[in-house]
This record gives structure tokens, sequence and C-alpha cells, in this order.
């Protein structure tokens, strides 16, 4: 027995493995999603400038467990629409960078812009030059598309980038560490949508785009509620 606690100690000791033991599932019925943390994050309201200029509303989830680090930024593009039409209501004439593009662009390019989001928001770092990039990649959770990114940044550390978007927010996830310590991966892959009720849901006919769910070009695909 004491043999047996003292390998339990030092596998505690080991970098990242005690932490481990903390992370519980918390849920952000405001935002429409779950995600694990390891201890409970703060929160920040702050704004969001988009590729075209636009001011957004977000929020900002953030902990820290020693030199790890987590964030969960929510940007709400809802607005957008309302903001592309003031725009392009005051555009000085000739000007056609806020025109009105219609059903495919939307007054102000509203459209175009929220269809860019997750691109502009991984163009942050990509054009970071204190990260490497060593992986770059399609990718989704709970069958609502995303990007997966993966950098090496300064001091030896690693950091693993995700984005989303889901009813018409962006969801932008950032977990670093050390690159001795385990993949930070757990906080990404933890990543669960909520109906209008908070339950966490699934989608089973196809994977969801908010370039075509979100913005009504095609309905929303049918989903269950998981663990129904």
């Amino acid at each position: 027995m004491r043999v047996t606690a003292i390998l339990l100690a030092l596998l505690l000791s080991l970098p990242g493995l005690a932490a481990a033991r903390e992370w519980q599932e918390f849920v952000f019925q405001q935002d429409g999603i779950s995600v694990n943390f390891p201890m409970k994050p703060t929160i920040a309201e702050t704004t969001w400038t988009s590729q075209l200029r636009y001011t957004l509303p977000a929020r900002v989830y953030s902990a820290e467990n020693g030199p790890e680090r987590y964030s969960l930024t929510v940007v709400d593009y809802r607005p957008l629409e309302q903001q592309g039409y003031e725009r392009w209501k005051q555009c000085p004439p000739g000007n056609s960078q806020c025109r009105n593009g219609g059903e495919t662009i939307g007054p102000g390019y509203w459209k175009q812009d929220e269809r860019g989001a997750m691109a502009f928001a991984l163009s942050k770092y990509m054009k970071d030059e204190k990260y490497t990039i060593t992986d770059y990649a399609w990718d989704w959770q709970d069958m609502v598309e995303g990007y997966h990114l993966q950098l090496d940044g300064p001091g030896d550390r690693r950091t693993l980038v995700y984005v989303a978007m889901h009813n018409r927010k962006l969801y932008l996830l950032e977990a670093s560490a050390p690159a001795h310590y385990p993949e930070p991966g757990l906080f990404q892959q933890s990543i669960g949508w909520l109906d209008e009720n908070g339950k966490r849901i699934r989608y089973t006919e196809t994977v969801y785009s908010n370039s075509y769910h979100g913005l009504g070009v095609y309905p929303r695909p049918q989903y269950r509620i998981s663990g129904e």
C-alpha cells in the first residue's frame, strides 16, 4: 500500500497530470456553448473589430493553470446586418466598398464580412511572426464546422487554436502550454453546442455551416439532444 501511495504521488507531481483532475464542464447558456476549463474562468466584456471594421460585442472567458493559458472568445455577429444597412445608407456616392450587395453580399458587405469571420480570426495568428505554424486543417465539433491551428511560439510554448461559428456567433478557443507539457487539446475537444433551452445538441443530417445555415441560405440541419 505504501508503494502504491508513493507511485500515485509521483504521477501527480508530473507536469499537467495533477491539474487534469480539476477539469470540469462550464455551461455558458448566454453564448450557446459549454466547454471544459481547469478552473472557473474569469469573464470580461469587450468588443471585436471585424475584417471590414465593424465593431461587434464580444465576451472573453479565460483561465490560467500554472504555466497553462486558456481562453474562449465569443463574438456576436448578429448586430452586423443592421450596421451594414447603416453604413450603406451613409455611404458617399460612388464608394463601392459599402454598396448594396443584395442577397449575395448584403448592404455594406455585411454578409461577406460574416462569411469570412473564421478566416479573419485565424489570420491574426498566421500573420504574427512570433508563431511557426505546425498544423492547419478543417475540422468539426459535434458536426459544426471549424478550423484547427497549431503553433509553436516564443518561450518554447505550444499553442492550439480552434475557431467555429454557430448561430451567427464566432467562437475562438486558444490554449497554450510549455512544449514539454501534455498537448492542451482537451480544451478545444470539449466544445458542446446548446439549443435555446440550454441543452447540448449534435447535428445528425449534415455538418452545420454558418455561411449557409446561419445566414439562412439553407434550413438548419436536424439535430438530437445529447443523452436522449
